[in-house]
C-alpha cells in the first residue's frame, strides 16, 4: 500500500513540476514577444506621427 501512496505521491509532484516548468518558459517568452511588438510598433513610420511641412517642432 505505501509503495502505491508513494508513487502516486511522485507522480504528481512530477506533474507539478513539469507544470511549473512550462509557465516558468511561457511567461518570458510572452513577456519577450510583448517587448518586441512594442518596439516594432514605436519604430513604424506612421503618418499621423509626421511633422507636415510648415509646422514648429
Amino acid at each position: 500500500m505505501g509503495t502505491k501512496i508513494a508513487k502516486a505521491a511522485f507522480l504528481v509532484t512530477a506533474m507539478m513540476f513539469f507544470a511549473v516548468l512550462a509557465v516558468d518558459i511561457a511567461i518570458p517568452t510572452l513577456v519577450l514577444c510583448i517587448m518586441a511588438s512594442s518596439t516594432w510598433l514605436v519604430s513604424l513610420d506612421l503618418p499621423v506621427a509626421r511633422k507636415h511641412g510648415g509646422e514648429a517642432a
